[in-house]
């Protein structure tokens, strides 16, 4: 019987942007994941610059992602068609009036792009080629927060769409708010009623919500904690703040990717530094932890959980390791496979 595969996408740093952070990867990496074994198999490789986070079109016939620079390099973000056999043909590019361009999310035939140096949000069309016009929209933060060393200046970090298709949320780590947005027409607009403030110094990164739309989870890089939001009116207030770090950790917390299992019971936090994903039990509107899964690398980066809830596959971005572990029933984690092939990994995106 022929094992089942799955093709997923792998973003990398290619490049050392400032002194300690970045990478020597390949580009954008098509992957084969063997959903009997784990075992991953790279098929193609694309170079782009800095090609960190990556998103693929609603239809799977499109690949887009950012170049992960600072703005005096001149960052664009690139379009590519999926071929029929994974591998990656360019189709255009557009510019990016911002600094180090972090995070990239689909909203119906638009690609929106969080900047972090510059705090501030880009929208960009695409035709049914595939190919990026310019963008229509900017929007820059304003603001700073507690922290003086990384909340001087707005920091954009992610772009979530609600699940009731409306709804666009910005983390902003250096105003310690969750910018609210929505489109009317064709273009996207600040919804600023709907904007949730996280606890100060907190550096809210990423964010998931429950397949209902009433809770959302923020991982917050810069204390290791996970705040849970609750929907009230249409609005998301902070309700509780939970650590996802052991009580005996004494490193400088820094979270950095966030994912909840398909069936919404149980919610992953990774850390950097503690190079672990913590993991919880959803009961309701509370979390309760059940276990640290250290990954055994440096430099934890994103990671994600394929659609059918079975597999977690996990970035490290120093060391260069690559990890498949298989989600059981408890939400544990166990290791299946683990590959070096994969040079300077960030984001794991599928088809």
């Amino acid at each position: 019987m022929k094992a089942a595969l799955l093709i997923l996408f792998i973003g990398s740093y290619t490049e050392y942007p400032i002194p300690g952070f970045g990478g020597i990867g390949h580009g954008i990496y098509t992957v084969q994941l063997n959903t009997e074994t784990g075992e991953l198999t790279t098929l193609h490789t694309m170079m782009a610059r800095n090609p960190s986070y990556l998103v693929v079109s609603d239809d799977h016939q499109f690949l887009y992602c950012v170049n992960e620079l600072d703005e005096s390099e001149n960052p664009k973000v690139g379009a590519y068609k999926i071929n029929a056999d994974y591998s990656l043909q360019f189709l255009n590019e557009q510019p990016i009036a911002g600094g180090y361009p972090c995070h990239i999310k689909t909203f119906g035939n638009n690609v929106l792009v969080a900047c972090y140096a510059t705090g501030n949000i880009h929208q960009f069309p695409f035709e049914a080629s595939g190919k990026l016009g310019p963008a229509v929209q900017q929007y820059s933060h304003v603001g700073s927060s507690v922290n003086s060393d990384r909340q001087e200046a707005p920091h954009a970090h992610q772009i979530a769409v609600h699940p009731n298709g409306r709804d666009v949320y910005v983390c902003d780590l250096g105003i310690d708010i969750i910018k609210a947005y929505h489109f009317k027409g064709k273009n996207l607009v600040p919804n600023d009623i709907k904007d949730c403030k996280i606890s100060k110094g907190s550096g809210p990164r990423h964010m998931v919500f429950d397949a209902a739309g009433n809770l959302g989870y923020v991982n917050n890089e810069l204390t290791g904690t996970v705040s849970v939001l609750k929907r009230k009116e249409g609005s998301f207030d902070e309700e509780e703040i939970y650590s996802a770090l052991p009580s005996d950790y004494i490193g400088l917390p820094s979270g950095s990717a966030i994912r909840i299992r398909p069936n919404g019971q149980f919610l992953y936090v990774a850390n950097r530094k503690l190079e672990a994903i913590s993991i919880f039990r959803i009961d309701k509107d509370k979390l309760e932890p059940i276990e640290y899964q250290y990954t055994k690398g440096e430099e934890l980066r994103e990671f994600n959980i394929t659609p059918d809830g079975n597999w977690l596959i996990a970035c490290h971005q120093n060391s260069h390791d690559t990890l498949v572990y298989q989600i059981k029933e408890d939400g544990r984690l166990q290791e299946r496979y683990r590959t070096k092939e994969i040079l300077s990994p960030v984001c794991v995106v599928f088809n």
